[in-house]
């Protein structure tokens, strides 16, 4: 399945478990690290030291399966030139200077990094929102260095042989190519996650690094502790999704032993270096949440700024989306998913609908219609679990598709599926005028100021206070330190 048509689908990236090249910066990376903003680079020309060149091929071919699931490249000079020199740092520590990494920031919300075989890693625009120093953001880097080079990655990537029963469950509900399936690509990871020792073990390896290159060993520790709790905030959001915690979980157990390890490599003494304000300056202004470029729900409704399109599901349903596609749930057992295909411009929506990617499909229901001044197709499909209403509309060149799914249809099911379809329109100015961007704002603590104080900026964010405290790792009775500076959430 393609994905949304963000932009044009041109500029497509990734988040997690894969590393897209950022074009070559040499004044900010030295000759072995690559951060920039295309996804169409080779791989790394040297894999890390102890790998294998056949990690490379690797990496190239899940490459574009993890650019189908997830959001695109972030793009902030500040960033990219700070983790450039993190990443400098550790490579140096970890005895690799002749391998290449190619390193790249995923525009996404979700708390994550990831590597894959040869020298790929990823972070996504959460997690270096959620991180408070240089040393917070250096153990996660190092971490997944070392999955790199004690060769996890490859060893999760060959676990994703087991996952052929997945494929068969999403080709018997939408008869489709799971090559290209976002879900099914991020199925695989899931279950293609490191397995506890793994991830023990990268945390020693990465603490090491972490300590050598000069950062405070403790920083993994406490990062833990907050990603931890961010996990917990979100937990019923529409995100749907732990992200890094989905596969790095931060037990507090796994949190007491990274402490350990820091000490008993570095000893109780040895804090390292922090730079919480120069990591602070080169975070400030990073979008927070959604991507406004990516699509904006607002309610029941899903807007794409790029695209120029709008459409509302009925209450009831929660939505979430990424760059492949917009899904909504409900309580009652109830589905839609919202995505695009590849469809030719001389192939009508009716024989698009027959052509066979829904299973299922009750071909003499099919009918041809327009709402809106859009061109659109429907029918109904019923596998032995499912009931779909399928439709599909052309717009703007592009051609959308929309899959309610429920175990049996009724009337209740058959108006909402109908509401959605017919709301399905192109955007006017009042409806770009309730897209709102967030961004991580930095203010300074004044004589008198109390994190709660400070937490009121963020008003118009939901649970303000409680994520003040998270961002800032800061606990309720804490004091603020006059003259520093902390991150808040702000609405552009």
């Amino acid at each position: 399945m393609s994905a949304l048509p963000g932009k044009k689908a041109l500029r497509i990236g990734i988040i997690a478990a894969s590393l897209i090249a950022l074009a070559a910066c040499s004044s900010m990376t030295g000759s072995n690290i690559s951060v920039g903003r295309t996804g169409d680079n080779p791989a790394p020309k040297v894999v890390p030291e102890g790998t294998s060149p056949d990690d490379a091929v690797i990496g190239r071919r899940e490459h574009p399966r993890i650019i189908a699931a997830y959001g695109g490249v972030y793009e902030d000079r500040q960033a990219e030139i700070m983790v450039a020199r993190i990443v400098g740092r550790l490579l140096a520590a970890a005895n690799q200077p002749n391998a290449q990494f190619q390193v790249t920031i995923l525009d996404t919300s979700e708390v994550n990094a990831f590597a894959l075989p040869g020298g790929y890693i990823y972070v996504t625009r959460g997690i270096l929102a959620l991180a408070s120093d240089t040393s917070e953001l250096a153990a996660v880097l190092a971490h997944e260095i070392a999955h790199v080079t004690l060769r996890h990655a490859r060893a999760r990537t060959d676990k994703t042989r087991t996952t052929q029963i997945v494929d068969r469950v999403i080709t018997g509900i939408f008869g489709g190519d799971t090559s290209t399936d976002a879900t099914a690509n991020r199925t695989r990871e899931s279950l293609a996650a490191f397995g506890q020792g793994q991830e023990l073990e990268a945390d020693k390896e990465g603490i090491k690094f972490a300590g050598k290159a000069g950062y405070d060993p403790q920083a993994a520790a406490r990062f833990l502790g907050v990603m931890s709790r961010f996990a917990a905030f979100s937990a019923g959001s529409s995100a749907g999704d732990e992200g890094f915690l989905s596969s790095h979980p931060s037990t507090p157990s796994r949190i007491e032993t990274a402490m350990g390890t820091a000490r008993s490599m570095f000893g109780d003494g040895q804090a390292g270096e922090t730079d919480r304000e120069g990591y602070l300056a080169a975070i400030s202004g990073l979008t927070f949440g959604d991507s406004p470029a990516q699509g904006s729900i607002v309610g029941q409704r899903f807007i794409h700024p790029g695209s120029k399109f709008t459409f509302t599901v009925p209450q009831g349903y929660t939505l979430q989306s990424t760059q492949s596609a917009v899904v909504g749930v409900a309580g009652d057992g109830e589905a839609v998913r919202f995505d695009s295909a590849q469809v030719q411009p001389n192939m009508t929506l009716s024989d698009y609908l027959r052509s066979g990617w829904i299973a299922g499909l009750k071909a003499e229901t099919v009918t041809a219609h327009q709402y809106n001044g859009i061109d659109m197709a429907s029918g109904l499909a019923q596998t032995d679990q499912w009931f779909f209403r399928v439709a599909v509309m052309r717009f703007e060149g592009e051609v959308y598709r929309f899959i309610f799914a429920a175990k049996s249809d009724s009337q209740r099911f058959a108006q909402g599926a109908d509401a959605t379809i017919r709301s399905f329109r192109r955007t006017e100015a009042a409806d770009l005028s309730q897209i709102r961007k967030l961004s991580i704002r930095l203010v300074t603590a004044r004589s008198g100021d109390t994190a709660d104080r400070l937490a009121r900026q963020m008003a118009a964010i939901p649970g303000a206070t409680e994520l003040f405290y998270i961002l800032n790792n800061l606990y309720p009775g804490d004091p603020v330190a006059a003259g520093q500076r902390y991150k808040v959430v702000s609405l552009q």
